[in-house]
């Protein structure tokens, strides 16, 4: 009786009963039933009954299990509205599924043998979720959506928690996402108590790997250098690079990062010498790496013929670089290409090398009119002969 009349007074009495059942279960914790624990600020509305709606909609699972789907919902209507919208974008539409697999009730299992392959099967589905929240949370901060980030982020230190502890090196890099995107957010005092919650759990295991380290101090020489204190800033941006050199090597692109912050806080300083020097540095390194994915590029495409280019439409991305380093060097060398413009004392051979480097990057990732156009401006900078030969020879090759 009860499910009918708050059926129809939503005006859904179209609806079938498996659905009006969710629905009853659900608004009867909203409204302060014996499973609810938590406190909702969005009012039962249409609007809230049509999210419910399609949440149910999208997943099979929650129709064969009411109280399954109640406890999914609960989680996405936590918080205000905006908050609500941000999970759902963020992380919650990337882990429906698995999400409802695990809640599902524990079944009754007779052999010891039987219950050991449950319990992994349930630890394999968490850290599953775990690794899709930490990629979403990064495939968002180098899209710049720093809030949208941080629910990502949340949801895999909730489950990494759950299935390492809490002094596991292992949930150092969501709590380092949370950091990045609270200092994207200019919220330094948020950043700053995640990132010592990193800091304090990775200089406790004598063992922390140097791939965690150089990317810890990473993110807290990012956080002094927006707070103005340089000479913090400076202190772990070396020890980034001392820890990414070990690890990867020193002309390694992981490496470069450490390089590229450090030398931006001295050219915040006016320190313009050694600023130049390392972004000479990380323009070299990335040089040389783009200098060997583009010869090889050009090498698979010319057999059995040459590289055609379509002036009407750029091609995609072949693979040659993933999305982390597509935008690291996106940013990284387009910045140093401004920093070299703006120069009262330009050197053509920096402006030029970067150009070549620009314009080795849009031809790997197939925005050809923007690599003839950097090929053409490094043509016109270069003031050696032998070097000149060399962007010609690379513009010929690609037909641009």
């Amino acid at each position: 009786m009860r499910t009918k009349l708050l059926v129809g007074y939503f005006g859904l009495d179209g609806l079938n009963l498996q659905l009006s059942r969710i629905l009853y279960h659900f608004f009867t914790v909203v409204a302060g039933g014996p499973e609810s624990s938590f406190s909702f600020s969005t009012a039962i509305t249409l609007e809230a009954m049509e999210k419910v709606v399609s949440v149910c909609n999208g997943s099979s699972t929650f129709w064969r299990e009411p109280r399954l789907a109640v406890r999914f919902l609960l989680e996405l209507f936590r918080g205000c509205p905006e908050h609500q919208l941000s999970d759902r974008e963020s992380i919650h539409d990337h882990i429906c599924e698995k999400l409802a697999l695990l809640r599902q009730p524990a079944k009754f299992l007779s052999s010891e043998e039987l219950r050991q392959e449950w319990k992994k099967k349930m630890r394999d589905l968490n850290l599953q979720i775990i690794d899709i929240a930490a990629t979403r949370g990064r495939q968002l901060l180098f899209q710049g959506l720093h809030e949208k980030a941080i629910p990502a982020a949340l949801l895999a230190i909730r489950f990494s928690l759950q299935i390492h502890g809490r002094t596991s090196t292992a949930l150092v890099p969501a709590y380092l996402c949370l950091g990045e995107a609270c200092i994207g957010l200019r919220k330094l005092d948020k950043a700053e108590e995640y990132l010592s919650q990193a800091n304090w759990i990775a200089i406790t295991d004598p063992n922390c790997p140097s791939s965690i380290m150089y990317n810890l101090h990473r993110n807290l020489g990012l956080l002094y250098a927006a707070k103005g204190d340089d000479a913090d800033a400076l202190r772990h941006f070396a020890h980034d690079i001392y820890h990414a050199s070990e690890e990867f090597g020193t002309n390694s692109l992981k490496t470069s990062g450490g390089y590229y912050h450090m030398a931006n806080v001295f050219f915040r300083q006016s320190k313009m010498d050694m600023a130049m020097s390392i972004y000479r540095q990380v323009t070299k390194i990335w040089y040389r790496y783009l200098s060997e994915i583009s010869a090889c590029k050009i090498k698979q495409a010319s057999q059995p013929e040459t590289i055609t280019i379509s002036a009407a439409k750029d091609e995609p991305t072949q693979g040659l670089l993933n999305e982390w380093d597509e935008a690291e060097a996106t940013q990284v060398l387009c910045t140093i290409y401004d920093i070299w413009e703006s120069s009262p004392k330009k050197c053509s051979k920096d402006l030029a090398e970067t150009s070549h480097a620009l314009s080795m990057l849009y031809f790997i990732l197939g925005q050809y009119h923007k690599a003839r156009e950097y090929g053409n401006k490094a043509y016109m900078t270069c003031e050696n002969p032998k070097y000149a030969e060399e962007i010609t020879e690379f513009l010929n090759n690609i037909k641009i």
